[in-house]
Protein backbone atom coordinates (compact mmCIF):
# COMPACT_ATOMS: atom_id res chain seq x y z
CA UNK A 1 0.00 0.00 0.00
CA UNK A 2 2.87 2.14 0.87
CA UNK A 3 4.06 1.66 -2.71
CA UNK A 4 1.02 2.64 -4.73
CA UNK A 5 0.09 5.58 -2.85
CA UNK A 6 3.89 6.79 -3.57
CA UNK A 7 3.62 6.15 -7.07
CA UNK A 8 0.01 7.98 -7.17
CA UNK A 9 1.59 10.89 -5.67
CA UNK A 10 4.53 10.68 -8.12
CA UNK A 11 2.17 10.40 -11.14
CA UNK A 12 -0.23 13.13 -9.43
CA UNK A 13 2.20 15.68 -9.24
CA UNK A 14 3.84 15.10 -13.09
CA UNK A 15 0.06 15.82 -13.97
CA UNK A 16 0.18 18.94 -12.46
CA UNK A 17 3.31 19.99 -13.58
CA UNK A 18 2.09 19.20 -17.42
CA UNK A 19 -1.02 21.13 -16.83
CA UNK A 20 1.22 23.97 -15.35
CA UNK A 21 3.66 24.12 -17.98
CA UNK A 22 0.37 23.76 -20.59
CA UNK A 23 -1.73 26.70 -19.51
CA UNK A 24 1.30 28.88 -19.25
CA UNK A 25 2.10 27.66 -23.19
CA UNK A 26 -1.16 28.50 -23.47
CA UNK A 27 -1.68 31.71 -21.74
CA UNK A 28 1.70 32.77 -23.25
CA UNK A 29 0.84 32.52 -27.22
CA UNK A 30 -3.03 33.66 -26.59
CA UNK A 31 -1.57 36.53 -25.09
CA UNK A 32 1.67 37.21 -27.76
CA UNK A 33 1.01 40.18 -29.34
CA UNK A 34 2.75 41.35 -32.48
CA UNK A 35 3.83 44.69 -33.67
CA UNK A 36 2.85 45.18 -37.35
CA UNK A 37 5.05 47.19 -39.74
CA UNK A 38 2.50 50.17 -39.90
CA UNK A 39 1.78 50.46 -35.94
CA UNK A 40 3.81 50.94 -32.61
CA UNK A 41 2.13 48.38 -30.06
CA UNK A 42 2.49 50.01 -26.75
CA UNK A 43 2.57 47.50 -23.52
CA UNK A 44 1.22 49.49 -20.25
CA UNK A 45 1.03 48.32 -16.98
CA UNK A 46 3.31 46.53 -15.14
CA UNK A 47 6.37 47.01 -17.28
CA UNK A 48 9.97 46.92 -16.36
CA UNK A 49 11.70 49.52 -18.75
CA UNK A 50 11.60 52.16 -16.14
CA UNK A 51 8.73 54.44 -17.70
CA UNK A 52 4.77 53.90 -18.33
CA UNK A 53 5.05 51.69 -21.13
CA UNK A 54 6.84 49.94 -23.31
CA UNK A 55 6.47 50.69 -27.13
CA UNK A 56 7.86 47.93 -29.99
CA UNK A 57 8.31 48.70 -34.02
CA UNK A 58 8.22 44.99 -35.30
CA UNK A 59 8.44 41.66 -33.69
CA UNK A 60 5.99 41.22 -30.54
CA UNK A 61 5.95 40.33 -26.99
CA UNK A 62 3.68 38.30 -24.34
CA UNK A 63 1.23 40.96 -22.52
CA UNK A 64 0.47 39.39 -18.89
CA UNK A 65 -3.29 39.52 -18.03
CA UNK A 66 -4.44 41.33 -15.04
CA UNK A 67 -0.94 43.12 -14.84
CA UNK A 68 -0.64 44.36 -18.23
CA UNK A 69 -2.32 46.03 -21.19
CA UNK A 70 -1.72 46.91 -24.52
CA UNK A 71 -2.87 49.28 -27.28
CA UNK A 72 -1.48 50.66 -31.28
CA UNK A 73 -0.16 53.10 -32.21
CA UNK A 74 -0.88 54.04 -36.35
CA UNK A 75 2.28 55.05 -38.57
CA UNK A 76 0.16 56.25 -41.05
CA UNK A 77 1.29 59.81 -42.63
CA UNK A 78 -1.20 62.64 -41.86
CA UNK A 79 -1.54 66.01 -44.70
CA UNK A 80 -2.26 68.91 -42.83
CA UNK A 81 -3.18 71.88 -44.81
CA UNK A 82 -1.58 75.52 -42.77
CA UNK A 83 -3.33 78.45 -44.54
CA UNK A 84 -0.87 81.10 -42.55
CA UNK A 85 -2.50 84.64 -42.95
CA UNK A 86 -1.04 87.77 -41.66
CA UNK A 87 1.95 87.00 -40.08
CA UNK A 88 4.11 89.53 -38.92
CA UNK A 89 7.67 89.54 -40.30
CA UNK A 90 10.75 91.14 -38.78
CA UNK A 91 9.96 94.67 -41.07
CA UNK A 92 6.56 94.35 -39.47
CA UNK A 93 4.45 93.51 -42.80
CA UNK A 94 2.29 91.18 -42.57
CA UNK A 95 2.73 88.06 -44.83
CA UNK A 96 0.32 85.29 -45.85
CA UNK A 97 2.09 81.39 -45.89
CA UNK A 98 0.00 78.87 -47.02
CA UNK A 99 1.37 75.22 -46.78
CA UNK A 100 1.26 71.99 -46.62
CA UNK A 101 2.71 69.55 -43.59
CA UNK A 102 3.01 65.98 -43.93
CA UNK A 103 3.59 64.19 -40.43
CA UNK A 104 3.51 60.96 -38.76
CA UNK A 105 4.53 59.11 -35.35
CA UNK A 106 8.05 58.47 -35.18
CA UNK A 107 9.46 55.13 -34.52
CA UNK A 108 12.43 56.82 -32.40
CA UNK A 109 12.60 55.00 -28.93
CA UNK A 110 12.72 58.38 -27.13
CA UNK A 111 10.47 59.92 -29.27
CA UNK A 112 8.18 56.57 -29.40
CA UNK A 113 7.92 57.03 -25.99
CA UNK A 114 6.84 60.71 -26.47
CA UNK A 115 3.74 59.47 -28.51
CA UNK A 116 2.27 56.70 -26.33
CA UNK A 117 2.54 59.16 -23.06
CA UNK A 118 0.56 61.78 -25.16
CA UNK A 119 -1.14 60.72 -27.97
CA UNK A 120 -2.50 56.64 -26.89
CA UNK A 121 -5.78 57.25 -26.79
CA UNK A 122 -6.11 59.94 -29.34
CA UNK A 123 -7.57 59.73 -32.95
CA UNK A 124 -6.09 60.82 -35.69
CA UNK A 125 -8.58 64.34 -36.00
CA UNK A 126 -7.60 65.62 -32.82
CA UNK A 127 -3.96 64.48 -33.26
CA UNK A 128 -3.82 66.60 -36.73
CA UNK A 129 -5.36 69.33 -34.56
CA UNK A 130 -2.79 69.02 -31.51
CA UNK A 131 -0.16 69.37 -34.27
CA UNK A 132 -1.94 71.86 -36.17
CA UNK A 133 -1.36 74.46 -32.78
CA UNK A 134 2.28 74.14 -32.63
CA UNK A 135 2.76 73.64 -36.67
CA UNK A 136 0.84 77.28 -36.66
CA UNK A 137 3.16 78.67 -33.67
CA UNK A 138 6.22 77.78 -34.88
CA UNK A 139 5.63 79.24 -38.65
CA UNK A 140 4.62 82.23 -37.08
CA UNK A 141 7.59 82.24 -35.17
CA UNK A 142 10.15 81.86 -37.94
CA UNK A 143 8.36 84.38 -40.58
CA UNK A 144 9.30 86.91 -37.63
CA UNK A 145 12.51 85.86 -37.26
CA UNK A 146 13.18 87.05 -41.26
CA UNK A 147 13.05 89.79 -43.63
CA UNK A 148 10.55 90.12 -46.21
CA UNK A 149 14.07 89.64 -48.28
CA UNK A 150 15.50 86.90 -46.84
CA UNK A 151 11.91 84.59 -47.00
CA UNK A 152 11.52 85.40 -50.69
CA UNK A 153 15.37 85.32 -52.18
CA UNK A 154 16.32 82.26 -50.86
CA UNK A 155 13.68 79.69 -49.82
CA UNK A 156 15.78 76.72 -49.00
CA UNK A 157 16.96 78.09 -46.69
CA UNK A 158 13.31 79.28 -45.05
CA UNK A 159 12.29 75.68 -45.22
CA UNK A 160 15.31 74.27 -43.21
CA UNK A 161 14.40 76.56 -40.81
CA UNK A 162 10.71 75.73 -40.74
CA UNK A 163 11.28 72.33 -40.89
CA UNK A 164 13.65 72.38 -38.05
CA UNK A 165 11.27 74.41 -35.74
CA UNK A 166 8.26 72.65 -36.24
CA UNK A 167 10.45 69.32 -36.17
CA UNK A 168 11.76 70.05 -32.74
CA UNK A 169 8.38 70.74 -31.33
CA UNK A 170 6.75 67.64 -32.52
CA UNK A 171 9.27 65.08 -31.28
CA UNK A 172 7.94 66.54 -27.70
CA UNK A 173 4.69 64.75 -28.31
CA UNK A 174 5.56 62.14 -30.30
CA UNK A 175 5.58 62.96 -33.94
CA UNK A 176 8.07 64.16 -36.75
CA UNK A 177 7.91 65.96 -39.92
CA UNK A 178 7.91 63.79 -43.00
CA UNK A 179 7.64 66.77 -45.36
CA UNK A 180 6.63 70.52 -45.78
CA UNK A 181 5.62 72.22 -49.05
CA UNK A 182 5.41 76.12 -49.08
CA UNK A 183 2.53 76.64 -51.42
CA UNK A 184 3.20 80.52 -51.92
CA UNK A 185 4.34 83.60 -50.15
CA UNK A 186 1.93 86.76 -50.22
CA UNK A 187 2.16 89.78 -48.52
CA UNK A 188 -0.64 92.80 -48.14
CA UNK A 189 1.72 95.43 -49.29
CA UNK A 190 2.63 93.47 -52.46
CA UNK A 191 6.16 94.13 -51.60
CA UNK A 192 7.55 90.56 -53.07
CA UNK A 193 6.08 91.66 -55.89
CA UNK A 194 7.86 94.49 -56.07
CA UNK A 195 10.28 93.18 -55.48
CA UNK A 196 10.30 90.69 -58.78
CA UNK A 197 9.54 93.71 -61.11
CA UNK A 198 12.53 95.06 -59.72
CA UNK A 199 14.81 92.25 -60.44
CA UNK A 200 13.18 91.39 -63.57
CA UNK A 201 13.53 94.74 -64.87
CA UNK A 202 17.60 94.65 -63.99
CA UNK A 203 17.48 90.78 -65.68
CA UNK A 204 16.21 92.68 -68.96
CA UNK A 205 18.34 95.82 -68.77
CA UNK A 206 21.23 93.30 -68.34
CA UNK A 207 20.04 91.00 -70.98
CA UNK A 208 19.89 94.29 -73.45
CA UNK A 209 23.03 95.34 -72.23
CA UNK A 210 24.48 91.97 -73.39
CA UNK A 211 22.76 92.03 -77.05
CA UNK A 212 23.60 95.07 -77.57
CA UNK A 213 27.75 94.24 -77.14
CA UNK A 214 27.40 91.07 -78.86
CA UNK A 215 25.79 92.98 -81.73
CA UNK A 216 29.07 95.31 -81.71
CA UNK A 217 31.52 93.19 -81.48
CA UNK A 218 29.70 90.92 -84.49
CA UNK A 219 29.81 94.37 -86.57
CA UNK A 220 33.32 94.68 -85.88
CA UNK A 221 34.45 91.40 -86.64
CA UNK A 222 33.01 91.54 -90.25
CA UNK A 223 34.78 94.60 -90.81
CA UNK A 224 37.96 93.52 -89.79
CA UNK A 225 37.77 90.10 -91.88
CA UNK A 226 36.84 92.25 -94.69
CA UNK A 227 39.97 94.19 -94.57
CA UNK A 228 41.84 91.05 -94.14
CA UNK A 229 40.25 90.35 -97.58
CA UNK A 230 40.66 93.16 -99.08
CA UNK A 231 44.56 93.24 -97.92
CA UNK A 232 45.49 89.58 -99.22
CA UNK A 233 43.94 90.15 -102.26
CA UNK A 234 45.80 93.19 -102.43
CA UNK A 235 48.64 91.27 -101.94
CA UNK A 236 47.96 88.55 -104.40
CA UNK A 237 47.66 91.03 -106.74
CA UNK A 238 50.86 92.25 -106.21
CA UNK A 239 52.52 89.42 -106.66
CA UNK A 240 50.82 88.51 -110.07
CA UNK A 241 52.46 91.70 -111.78
CA UNK A 242 55.79 90.99 -110.00
CA UNK A 243 58.80 91.42 -112.00
CA UNK A 244 57.10 93.46 -115.17
CA UNK A 245 58.58 96.93 -115.09
CA UNK A 246 55.44 99.05 -114.76
CA UNK A 247 53.76 96.40 -112.02
CA UNK A 248 55.66 98.31 -109.41
CA UNK A 249 54.02 101.64 -109.99
CA UNK A 250 50.40 99.52 -109.93
CA UNK A 251 51.45 97.87 -107.28
CA UNK A 252 52.15 101.22 -105.60
CA UNK A 253 49.13 102.72 -107.03
CA UNK A 254 46.93 99.51 -106.15
CA UNK A 255 48.58 99.47 -102.88
CA UNK A 256 47.79 103.52 -102.18
CA UNK A 257 44.36 102.75 -103.40
CA UNK A 258 43.93 99.94 -101.11
CA UNK A 259 45.44 101.84 -98.35
CA UNK A 260 42.45 104.67 -99.34
CA UNK A 261 40.21 101.48 -99.17
CA UNK A 262 41.51 100.53 -95.93
CA UNK A 263 41.33 104.11 -94.06
CA UNK A 264 38.04 104.54 -95.48
CA UNK A 265 36.76 101.15 -94.21
CA UNK A 266 38.32 101.98 -90.92
CA UNK A 267 36.38 105.00 -90.97
CA UNK A 268 33.35 103.51 -91.51
CA UNK A 269 33.89 100.96 -88.99
CA UNK A 270 34.76 103.63 -86.13
CA UNK A 271 31.32 105.15 -87.18
CA UNK A 272 29.70 102.27 -86.54
CA UNK A 273 31.19 101.67 -83.47
CA UNK A 274 30.47 105.17 -82.24
CA UNK A 275 27.01 104.38 -82.83
CA UNK A 276 26.22 101.60 -81.49
CA UNK A 277 28.38 102.61 -78.48
CA UNK A 278 25.79 105.53 -78.75
CA UNK A 279 22.58 103.23 -78.87
CA UNK A 280 24.18 100.75 -75.82
CA UNK A 281 24.75 103.98 -73.98
CA UNK A 282 20.92 105.19 -74.47
CA UNK A 283 19.77 101.90 -74.08
CA UNK A 284 21.54 101.16 -70.50
CA UNK A 285 20.48 104.77 -69.42
CA UNK A 286 16.79 103.56 -70.71
CA UNK A 287 17.53 100.39 -67.99
CA UNK A 288 18.75 102.04 -65.46
CA UNK A 289 15.46 104.35 -65.40
CA UNK A 290 13.21 101.73 -65.33
CA UNK A 291 15.12 100.73 -62.47
CA UNK A 292 14.96 103.40 -60.16
CA UNK A 293 11.27 104.04 -61.61
CA UNK A 294 10.74 100.38 -59.93
CA UNK A 295 12.61 101.17 -57.10
CA UNK A 296 10.98 104.53 -56.22
CA UNK A 297 7.53 102.93 -57.11
CA UNK A 298 7.72 100.30 -54.46
CA UNK A 299 9.30 102.53 -51.74
CA UNK A 300 6.14 104.81 -52.50
CA UNK A 301 4.05 101.61 -52.01
CA UNK A 302 6.12 100.59 -48.71
CA UNK A 303 5.67 104.34 -47.67
CA UNK A 304 1.56 104.21 -48.59
CA UNK A 305 1.14 101.05 -46.34
CA UNK A 306 2.97 102.61 -43.48
CA UNK A 307 0.35 105.37 -43.73
CA UNK A 308 -2.38 103.40 -44.15
CA UNK A 309 -0.87 101.35 -41.17
CA UNK A 310 -0.22 104.51 -39.23
CA UNK A 311 -3.56 105.38 -39.91
CA UNK A 312 -5.45 102.97 -38.75
CA UNK A 313 -3.46 102.47 -35.53
CA UNK A 314 -4.91 106.17 -35.04
CA UNK A 315 -8.49 105.03 -35.65
CA UNK A 316 -8.38 102.27 -33.26
CA UNK A 317 -7.23 104.76 -30.24
CA UNK A 318 -9.77 107.19 -31.25
CA UNK A 319 -12.20 104.09 -31.00
CA UNK A 320 -11.14 103.46 -27.80
CA UNK A 321 -11.02 106.50 -26.08
CA UNK A 322 -14.72 106.67 -27.06
CA UNK A 323 -15.45 103.43 -26.11
CA UNK A 324 -13.67 104.69 -22.37
CA UNK A 325 -15.52 107.90 -22.36
CA UNK A 326 -18.80 106.27 -22.97
CA UNK A 327 -18.48 103.16 -20.34
CA UNK A 328 -17.31 106.37 -18.00
CA UNK A 329 -20.94 108.31 -18.62
CA UNK A 330 -22.72 105.26 -18.15
CA UNK A 331 -21.07 104.60 -14.80
CA UNK A 332 -21.63 108.45 -13.85
CA UNK A 333 -25.02 107.95 -14.98
CA UNK A 334 -25.28 104.84 -12.94
CA UNK A 335 -23.88 105.91 -9.92
CA UNK A 336 -26.38 108.71 -10.26
CA UNK A 337 -29.79 106.77 -10.61
CA UNK A 338 -28.19 104.31 -7.89
CA UNK A 339 -28.01 107.99 -5.82
CA UNK A 340 -31.88 109.28 -5.91
CA UNK A 341 -33.10 105.80 -5.75
CA UNK A 342 -31.15 105.63 -2.47
CA UNK A 343 -32.64 109.58 -1.67
CA UNK A 344 -36.14 108.53 -2.97
CA UNK A 345 -35.70 105.18 -0.54
CA UNK A 346 -35.06 107.45 2.11
CA UNK A 347 -37.51 110.32 2.16
CA UNK A 348 -40.13 106.83 1.52
CA UNK A 349 -38.63 105.59 4.48
CA UNK A 350 -38.61 108.81 6.89
CA UNK A 351 -42.55 109.24 5.07
CA UNK A 352 -43.81 105.98 5.90
CA UNK A 353 -41.99 106.21 9.31
CA UNK A 354 -43.61 109.20 10.45
CA UNK A 355 -47.09 107.59 9.24
CA UNK A 356 -46.58 104.53 11.32
CA UNK A 357 -45.47 106.85 14.64
CA UNK A 358 -48.75 109.05 14.01
CA UNK A 359 -50.98 105.48 13.94
CA UNK A 360 -48.97 104.54 16.79
CA UNK A 361 -49.67 107.99 18.65
CA UNK A 362 -52.88 107.93 18.20
CA UNK A 363 -53.84 103.82 18.72
CA UNK A 364 -51.78 105.09 22.03
CA UNK A 365 -54.34 107.77 22.38
CA UNK A 366 -57.32 105.15 21.96
CA UNK A 367 -56.18 102.35 23.87
CA UNK A 368 -55.67 104.75 26.85
CA UNK A 369 -59.32 105.81 26.50
CA UNK A 370 -60.80 102.78 26.30
CA UNK A 371 -58.36 102.03 29.28
CA UNK A 372 -60.28 104.87 30.94
CA UNK A 373 -63.74 104.64 29.85
CA UNK A 374 -63.88 101.03 31.40
CA UNK A 375 -62.63 102.01 34.69
CA UNK A 376 -65.21 104.71 34.07
CA UNK A 377 -67.75 101.81 33.52
CA UNK A 378 -66.35 100.16 36.59
CA UNK A 379 -66.80 103.51 39.00
CA UNK A 380 -70.33 103.45 37.76
CA UNK A 381 -71.14 99.95 39.09
CA UNK A 382 -71.18 98.45 35.65
CA UNK A 383 -73.77 101.08 34.16
CA UNK A 384 -72.22 102.55 31.02
CA UNK A 385 -75.67 104.66 30.76
CA UNK A 386 -74.39 106.39 33.92
CA UNK A 387 -71.07 106.87 32.92
CA UNK A 388 -71.82 108.06 29.53
CA UNK A 389 -74.23 110.40 31.63
CA UNK A 390 -71.11 111.23 33.75
CA UNK A 391 -69.34 112.06 30.33
CA UNK A 392 -71.80 114.62 29.36
CA UNK A 393 -72.37 116.00 32.84
CA UNK A 394 -68.16 117.13 32.19
CA UNK A 395 -69.13 118.48 28.47
CA UNK A 396 -72.14 120.77 29.94
CA UNK A 397 -69.69 123.33 30.57
CA UNK A 398 -68.19 123.46 27.20
CA UNK A 399 -71.48 123.57 25.20
CA UNK A 400 -72.98 126.24 27.47
CA UNK A 401 -69.72 128.42 26.55
CA UNK A 402 -69.93 127.49 22.76
CA UNK A 403 -73.54 128.65 23.29
CA UNK A 404 -72.50 131.85 24.71
CA UNK A 405 -70.21 132.02 22.18
CA UNK A 406 -72.48 131.62 19.23
CA UNK A 407 -74.56 134.73 20.84
CA UNK A 408 -71.84 136.79 21.53
CA UNK A 409 -70.93 136.75 18.06
CA UNK A 410 -73.69 138.27 16.71
CA UNK A 411 -73.29 141.75 15.48
CA UNK A 412 -76.67 144.07 15.92
CA UNK A 413 -76.77 147.25 14.84
CA UNK A 414 -79.77 148.15 16.00
CA UNK A 415 -82.51 146.88 18.32
CA UNK A 416 -86.36 148.22 18.04
CA UNK A 417 -88.47 146.88 20.35
CA UNK A 418 -92.82 147.30 19.42
CA UNK A 419 -94.41 147.63 22.64
CA UNK A 420 -97.70 145.36 22.42
CA UNK A 421 -99.39 147.47 24.93
CA UNK A 422 -100.03 144.93 27.65
CA UNK A 423 -98.75 147.90 30.39
CA UNK A 424 -95.37 146.37 30.96
CA UNK A 425 -97.16 143.50 32.44
CA UNK A 426 -94.09 140.92 32.65
CA UNK A 427 -91.58 143.26 33.09
CA UNK A 428 -92.35 145.46 30.17
CA UNK A 429 -91.67 144.91 26.49
CA UNK A 430 -87.67 144.80 26.22
CA UNK A 431 -87.73 142.23 29.02
CA UNK A 432 -90.21 139.99 27.23
CA UNK A 433 -87.69 140.24 24.14
CA UNK A 434 -84.53 139.54 26.21
CA UNK A 435 -86.60 136.39 27.44
CA UNK A 436 -87.99 135.15 23.91
CA UNK A 437 -84.25 135.07 22.79
CA UNK A 438 -83.17 132.93 25.70
CA UNK A 439 -85.63 130.74 25.40
CA UNK A 440 -84.72 130.25 21.13
CA UNK A 441 -81.37 128.66 22.69
CA UNK A 442 -81.92 124.77 22.98
CA UNK A 443 -82.48 123.67 26.73
CA UNK A 444 -79.41 121.79 28.00
CA UNK A 445 -82.22 119.03 28.90
CA UNK A 446 -82.93 118.49 24.68
CA UNK A 447 -78.78 118.84 24.17
CA UNK A 448 -78.60 116.00 26.42
CA UNK A 449 -81.60 114.16 24.89
CA UNK A 450 -80.11 114.19 21.60
CA UNK A 451 -77.47 112.18 22.88
CA UNK A 452 -79.02 109.45 24.35
CA UNK A 453 -78.35 110.75 27.67
CA UNK A 454 -80.65 111.88 30.78
CA UNK A 455 -79.68 114.64 32.90
CA UNK A 456 -79.61 113.89 36.78
CA UNK A 457 -82.66 115.93 38.93
CA UNK A 458 -80.13 118.62 40.77
CA UNK A 459 -79.69 119.80 37.20
CA UNK A 460 -83.51 120.74 36.87
CA UNK A 461 -86.31 119.48 34.90
CA UNK A 462 -87.99 120.25 31.49
CA UNK A 463 -91.40 121.62 31.92
CA UNK A 464 -94.31 120.82 29.76
CA UNK A 465 -95.76 124.04 28.41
Amino acid sequence: MSTMASGALFLLGIGLFVAVVMGTIYIATSRYKLAPSDKILVVYGNVKTGGAAACYHGGGRVVWPLIQHYAYLDLKPMTILINLEHALSSQNIRVTVPSTFTIGVSTEPSIMSNAAERLLGLNQPQIEDMAKEIIFGQLRLTVASLSIEAINSDREAFLRDVSLNVDTELHKIGLYLINVNIIDITDESDYIKSIGVAAATEAIAKADIARSTAERDGRIGVSNQEMEMRTQVANNDAEAVKGEKDAETMKRIYINQQEALAVEGENVSAASIAHYNADLAEKEAEALQRSEVAKRMAQVNIQKAQYEMEGERLRAEEIAREEIAKEQIEIAASAEASRERLIAQGQADAILARYNAEAAGQQAVLEAKAVGYAQLVKSAGGDAKAAATLLMVEKIETLVAKQTEAISNLKIDKITVWDSGNGGESGGSTANFISSLIKSLPPVHDVAAMAGVDLPDYLGTVKDE
